[in-house]
């Protein structure tokens, strides 16, 4: 799948670039570079429908100029020469940033498990068979049920980051996903549920998320109506139900630009306590085959753990190079450096600030699903929202619709609801009566990096409102 010699050319045009930037007599310049490739399979309607397979890449190259400046991107380095001129010209334009200099070249051990040889083995054949395993899979666990959309593929990923202060870093990264939509039709009743499951390495040909599918498509089956209207009620997430929102919500929160700015509910809370006093919350960009950890972040600097909330009390913040010298610059603060917190989601933009693997723990004994069941006496069980991108991250205020959401009264499942809506405020939720649950998954974001969340009860201020 990855070509003879990718990763030598990718570093040869990165070199090329680089050439370019000395070349016009650029201050300080970095730049990145991405090459993929990949192989995947699409079902539809219990059928492969689609077999497919290709790369795509490029880089993106951004300027210094005694403060300033400018982000041009290209697919070809035989543009080189004009995409430096256009990030010139850009800087040119752009206002100063008083002390804001590219970081210098700084030791950064490696990280395991990124990188699987495996993967790279795989053939289209190979995931045609296992897509044909998992399609016989879900109508083995259930005659009623389809496989009705998703897909699976691999992909490798060589990259290199490269500065003009010493930061040279290359290699090549592996993935493995799978996700499947599974639907049930009983006299025009129909049911379904989205899950999905990835890994730096081969995963197995049926992996879990696909029982999990096939259970919620069945478990929503039976509907019951409610007629108590909208209600403050206990909320059972599972770990698929509680990503969207959280991530939606609180790494945002975390940026030290935000912060300072007063554009998080968590602004001037820092030393105070932000949620439960046994709930903690680390990032670790150094996490053994974490999809979104590595050594170096956007701008080269090392990745590391790093606690930003510690029982209940705000202890950190994300911060990247540019954004840190921004607000020093501007006044907001007088104390903010770079905590390896940059990220670069691809070559059409400059680096960003956000979080990589994203940790929700507990001090207090987690319990297993039938006891975090057990402790609802009436309240609902959520394992999927839909508009959880509508979330307002600056207050934490949210309401979105669930279609995935059960009943539960006196400990016991009820039955479905067919729609319902839920709103609330997800920070001051997390700072009542919440219990986690044993089982972490990870989970995709909207926002940067990765969620590694339990199933999560949050007991108070949340209503939930049957359609």
């Amino acid at each position: 799948m990855l070509p003879d010699g990718a990763e030598d050319r990718l570093m040869g045009n990165a070199q090329r670039l680089a050439n370019a930037c000395k070349a016009a007599g650029v201050q300080q310049w970095d730049l990145v570079g991405f090459q993929a490739y990949g192989q995947q399979v699409d079902i539809e309607a219990g059928k492969v429908t689609m077999a497919a397979g290709g790369g795509e890449g490029g880089f993106g190259v951004r300027v210094v100029e005694n403060g300033r400046f400018g982000f041009a991107h290209m697919v070809d380095v035989s543009g080189a020469d004009d995409a430096v001129a256009q990030a010139l010209k850009i800087a040119n334009m752009s206002p100063q940033i008083d002390g804001f200099v590219l970081p210098s070249e700084q030791h950064a051990d490696p990280v395991a498990g990124l990188y699987d040889a495996n993967v790279l083995d795989v053939q289209p054949e190979t995931l045609l068979a296992q897509a044909d395993a998992v399609i016989a899979s879900v109508a083995s666990e259930d005659e009623r049920a389809v496989v009705t959309g998703g897909g699976l593929g691999v992909s490798a990923t060589a990259s290199v980051l490269m500065s003009s202060e010493g930061v040279l870093a290359s290699g090549v990264t592996t993935n493995h996903g799978l996700g499947v939509q599974v639907t049930i039709d009983v006299d025009g009743h129909l049911t379904s549920a989205y899950q999905g499951q990835s890994s730096r390495t081969l995963m197995d040909d049926v992996p879990s998320c696909v029982g999990r599918a096939v259970h919620w498509a069945q478990v929503t089956q039976h509907t019951v109506s409610s007629d108590d209207g909208a209600v403050e009620a206990p909320v059972l997430f599972t770990s698929e139900g509680m990503s969207p929102l959280f991530s939606m919500v609180v790494p945002p929160a975390m940026t030290g630009e935000k912060l300072v700015r007063g554009e998080s509910f968590w602004s001037d809370r820092q030393g105070k306590q932000v949620l439960a006093d046994h709930l903690s919350l680390t990032d670790n960009g150094r996490l053994e085959g974490g999809m979104s950890s590595g050594s170096r972040d956007g701008e080269g600097v090392p990745r590391r753990v790093q606690t930003l909330v510690q029982d209940g009390v705000l202890k950190g913040a994300f911060w990247s190079t540019r954004d840190a010298a921004q607000q020093i610059a501007e006044g907001r603060t007088t104390d903010a450096a770079s905590t390896g917190s940059a990220t670069a989601g691809g070559h059409q933009s400059p680096p960003g600030t956000g979080c990589t693997e994203l940790m929700l723990t507990s001090s207090a004994p987690t319990e297993d699903w039938d006891a975090l069941v057990g402790r609802l006496d009436s309240g609902f069980i959520v394992n999927s929202v839909m508009g959880a991108h509508t979330a307002n991250p600056t207050s934490g205020d949210f309401s979105v619709t669930t279609s995935s959401i059960l009943r539960v009264i006196d400990g016991e499942v009820v039955g479905a609801l067919k729609q319902a809506g839920l709103s609330g405020n997800l920070a001051q939720a997390m700072t009542g009566q919440v219990v986690l649950g044993q089982t972490v998954r990870q989970q995709g974001s909207y926002s940067s990096g990765r969620m590694h969340l339990p199933d999560v009860l949050i007991a108070e201020g949340l209503r939930i409102n049957p359609a």
